[in-house]
Protein backbone atom coordinates (compact mmCIF):
# COMPACT_ATOMS: atom_id res chain seq x y z
CA UNK A 1 0.00 0.00 0.00
CA UNK A 2 1.34 3.53 -0.88
CA UNK A 3 0.48 6.30 1.32
CA UNK A 4 0.76 10.10 0.90
CA UNK A 5 1.82 12.00 3.81
CA UNK A 6 1.63 15.49 4.65
CA UNK A 7 1.78 18.55 7.28
CA UNK A 8 2.47 21.70 8.14
CA UNK A 9 4.89 23.29 10.47
CA UNK A 10 2.82 22.01 13.65
CA UNK A 11 2.61 18.83 12.90
CA UNK A 12 6.40 18.00 11.65
CA UNK A 13 7.38 16.17 13.72
CA UNK A 14 4.33 14.13 15.08
CA UNK A 15 4.90 13.00 10.58
CA UNK A 16 8.65 12.50 11.29
CA UNK A 17 7.49 9.58 13.70
CA UNK A 18 4.70 8.05 11.97
CA UNK A 19 6.72 7.95 8.64
CA UNK A 20 9.38 6.06 10.87
CA UNK A 21 6.58 3.73 12.04
CA UNK A 22 4.83 3.47 8.39
CA UNK A 23 8.58 2.30 7.01
CA UNK A 24 9.27 -0.51 9.68
CA UNK A 25 5.88 -1.90 8.41
CA UNK A 26 7.02 -1.48 5.09
CA UNK A 27 4.36 0.77 3.66
CA UNK A 28 5.83 2.89 0.97
CA UNK A 29 5.46 6.24 1.59
CA UNK A 30 5.17 9.37 -0.40
CA UNK A 31 6.45 12.02 2.19
CA UNK A 32 4.88 15.67 0.45
CA UNK A 33 6.14 17.95 2.99
CA UNK A 34 6.98 20.24 4.83
CA UNK A 35 10.37 18.64 5.60
CA UNK A 36 11.10 21.22 8.70
CA UNK A 37 9.52 23.02 11.43
CA UNK A 38 9.47 26.40 9.22
CA UNK A 39 6.45 27.98 9.02
CA UNK A 40 4.51 26.68 5.82
CA UNK A 41 0.90 27.15 4.05
CA UNK A 42 -0.94 23.89 4.86
CA UNK A 43 -3.42 24.72 2.14
CA UNK A 44 -0.55 23.86 -0.40
CA UNK A 45 0.34 20.69 1.00
CA UNK A 46 -2.77 19.55 2.17
CA UNK A 47 -3.62 19.43 -1.61
CA UNK A 48 -1.03 17.80 -3.07
CA UNK A 49 -1.56 14.62 -0.54
CA UNK A 50 -5.32 14.64 -1.54
CA UNK A 51 -4.46 15.30 -4.97
CA UNK A 52 -1.73 11.99 -4.68
CA UNK A 53 -4.56 9.68 -3.38
CA UNK A 54 -7.55 11.47 -5.91
CA UNK A 55 -5.58 10.79 -8.56
CA UNK A 56 -5.04 6.94 -7.57
CA UNK A 57 -1.08 7.95 -7.54
CA UNK A 58 -1.28 6.99 -3.22
CA UNK A 59 -4.03 4.34 -1.83
CA UNK A 60 -4.38 6.12 0.97
CA UNK A 61 -3.13 9.83 3.14
CA UNK A 62 -2.37 11.30 6.22
CA UNK A 63 -2.21 14.69 7.06
CA UNK A 64 -1.61 16.65 10.35
CA UNK A 65 -1.75 20.24 11.49
CA UNK A 66 -2.87 21.61 14.81
CA UNK A 67 -5.92 21.34 14.80
CA UNK A 68 -7.02 18.83 12.28
CA UNK A 69 -9.55 21.18 10.66
CA UNK A 70 -8.12 23.53 7.60
CA UNK A 71 -6.22 20.42 6.31
CA UNK A 72 -9.37 18.05 6.26
CA UNK A 73 -11.30 21.05 5.07
CA UNK A 74 -8.29 21.46 1.86
CA UNK A 75 -8.54 17.65 1.18
CA UNK A 76 -12.46 17.36 0.76
CA UNK A 77 -11.85 19.83 -1.81
CA UNK A 78 -10.61 17.11 -4.30
CA UNK A 79 -12.63 14.81 -6.16
CA UNK A 80 -12.79 11.42 -4.66
CA UNK A 81 -11.32 12.46 -1.41
CA UNK A 82 -12.93 11.67 1.82
CA UNK A 83 -11.48 12.82 4.91
CA UNK A 84 -11.81 12.55 8.36
CA UNK A 85 -9.87 14.72 10.85
CA UNK A 86 -9.40 12.22 13.79
CA UNK A 87 -9.37 12.84 17.31
CA UNK A 88 -9.74 8.89 19.21
CA UNK A 89 -9.63 5.44 18.24
CA UNK A 90 -13.26 4.97 17.50
CA UNK A 91 -13.51 8.37 15.16
CA UNK A 92 -10.86 6.90 13.03
CA UNK A 93 -12.47 3.02 12.92
CA UNK A 94 -15.74 4.64 12.15
CA UNK A 95 -14.00 7.16 9.16
CA UNK A 96 -12.81 3.77 7.81
CA UNK A 97 -16.27 1.44 8.16
CA UNK A 98 -18.96 4.02 7.75
CA UNK A 99 -17.41 6.26 5.41
CA UNK A 100 -14.65 4.54 3.55
CA UNK A 101 -12.36 7.60 4.29
CA UNK A 102 -9.24 7.57 2.00
CA UNK A 103 -7.01 10.08 4.25
CA UNK A 104 -7.42 10.52 7.73
CA UNK A 105 -6.23 13.69 9.56
CA UNK A 106 -4.59 13.80 13.10
CA UNK A 107 -4.80 17.24 15.24
CA UNK A 108 -0.83 17.81 16.27
CA UNK A 109 -2.10 20.14 19.33
CA UNK A 110 -4.81 17.15 20.59
CA UNK A 111 -3.12 13.85 19.81
CA UNK A 112 0.26 12.47 20.62
CA UNK A 113 2.16 9.94 19.02
CA UNK A 114 0.86 7.08 20.63
CA UNK A 115 -2.50 8.15 20.47
CA UNK A 116 -2.41 8.88 16.84
CA UNK A 117 -0.32 5.65 16.30
CA UNK A 118 -3.12 4.18 17.98
CA UNK A 119 -5.77 5.79 15.66
CA UNK A 120 -3.26 5.20 12.40
CA UNK A 121 -3.30 1.55 12.69
CA UNK A 122 -7.08 0.76 13.51
CA UNK A 123 -8.04 3.10 10.68
CA UNK A 124 -5.25 1.51 8.33
CA UNK A 125 -6.93 -1.95 9.41
CA UNK A 126 -10.24 -1.26 9.63
CA UNK A 127 -12.64 -2.04 6.22
CA UNK A 128 -15.53 -0.96 5.36
CA UNK A 129 -18.60 -2.34 6.47
CA UNK A 130 -21.01 -1.91 3.30
CA UNK A 131 -24.49 -2.30 3.12
CA UNK A 132 -26.34 0.87 4.32
CA UNK A 133 -22.99 2.85 4.42
CA UNK A 134 -21.75 1.42 1.07
CA UNK A 135 -25.17 2.92 -0.03
CA UNK A 136 -24.22 6.50 1.50
CA UNK A 137 -20.75 6.45 0.66
CA UNK A 138 -21.97 5.92 -3.44
CA UNK A 139 -24.69 9.02 -2.59
CA UNK A 140 -21.48 11.53 -1.74
CA UNK A 141 -19.91 10.22 -5.15
CA UNK A 142 -23.13 11.02 -6.80
CA UNK A 143 -23.42 14.09 -4.95
CA UNK A 144 -19.93 14.99 -5.54
CA UNK A 145 -20.32 14.46 -9.28
CA UNK A 146 -23.16 16.38 -9.76
CA UNK A 147 -21.14 19.48 -8.35
CA UNK A 148 -18.15 18.65 -10.53
CA UNK A 149 -20.73 18.63 -13.58
CA UNK A 150 -22.30 21.80 -12.01
CA UNK A 151 -19.40 24.30 -11.65
CA UNK A 152 -17.45 23.35 -15.10
CA UNK A 153 -17.76 26.37 -17.35
CA UNK A 154 -20.19 25.47 -20.17
CA UNK A 155 -18.57 24.48 -23.48
CA UNK A 156 -19.48 27.17 -25.53
CA UNK A 157 -19.54 26.79 -29.39
CA UNK A 158 -17.17 28.94 -31.44
CA UNK A 159 -19.12 30.35 -34.43
CA UNK A 160 -18.14 29.38 -37.71
CA UNK A 161 -15.30 31.37 -39.44
CA UNK A 162 -16.11 32.53 -42.88
CA UNK A 163 -18.51 34.09 -45.52
CA UNK A 164 -22.10 34.62 -45.16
Amino acid sequence: MKIAIGSDHGGYELKSKLIEYLKEEKYKIDDLGTHSKESCDYPLIGFDVAKAVGDGKADSGILICRTGVGMAIIANKVHGVRAAACYDKEMAKTAREHNNCNVIVFAASYSDFKQALDMLKIWLTAEPLGDRHERRVKQIKEIELKLTRSTRPADKQRPCSGSS
